[in-house]
């Protein structure tokens, strides 16, 4: 596992900066549950797909209930709040330095959200995950983990944790570059009835 605890982006494993600019990170994949707990994650993705012209992929797991035999699969977002989420990570990711990016939304059971994720990492392929570190209960640790160690645990290429510090940042940086809405249009005029 890789972690990122200061602004400066280093070559994995090495912990050097990058000697001549070029990375061997260029497709990364960032699962989003919402934008906000995803923020740190996209935010550092985006800056490393920027300086090695790479490519964003912006996953989101839509999961689901075991198939019941008379109501079939009972999802707990709507196909599209899904496609929302991915959006507004979307924004965010070309907010923080505008790389390239696609989205995936994928269905899965809740107990299958981290293989879902690797799996979508090694049929992209991916060359890096990033992920927000989250601070843990210790029941977590002891039930099995959080997704995020799954995810580490069944991915077929290195997970980056960053972690949680930089998301205030990042949402003012979002907030500055967000192009303002449309102008609202003046009010109707209403020209009295002509009398008679």
């Amino acid at each position: 596992m890789l972690t990122i605890d200061e602004p400066k982006i280093a070559d994995p494993g090495t912990g050097a900066p990058p000697a001549d600019g070029n990375s061997s990170c260029r497709r990364i994949l960032v699962p989003v549950s919402t934008p906000d707990q995803s923020c740190p994650a996209l935010a550092v993705a985006a800056r490393i797909c920027a300086q090695s012209n790479g490519v964003l992929r912006l996953v989101h797991v839509r999961t689901c209930d075991p198939p019941l035999p008379i109501a079939g699969r009972c999802y707990l977002e709507t196909a599209g709040d899904a496609a929302a989420v991915l959006e507004e990570a979307l924004l965010m990711a070309w907010a923080c330095g505008g790389p390239r990016a696609t989205t995936a939304a994928v269905d899965a059971r809740r107990s299958d959200v981290a293989a879902a994720i690797a799996w979508q990492a090694a049929a992209w392929p991916a060359d890096l995950i990033g992920l927000t570190r989250r601070p843990r209960l210790a029941i977590t640790r002891l039930v099995g983990g959080s997704v995020r160690d799954q995810v580490m645990r069944k991915a077929s290429c290195p997970v980056l944790a960053v972690p949680p510090g930089q998301s205030d940042r990042v949402r003012r940086v979002i907030h500055r570059r967000r192009p303002p809405g449309p102008p609202t249009p003046p009010p109707p005029t209403v020209e009295p009835a002509p009398t008679a």
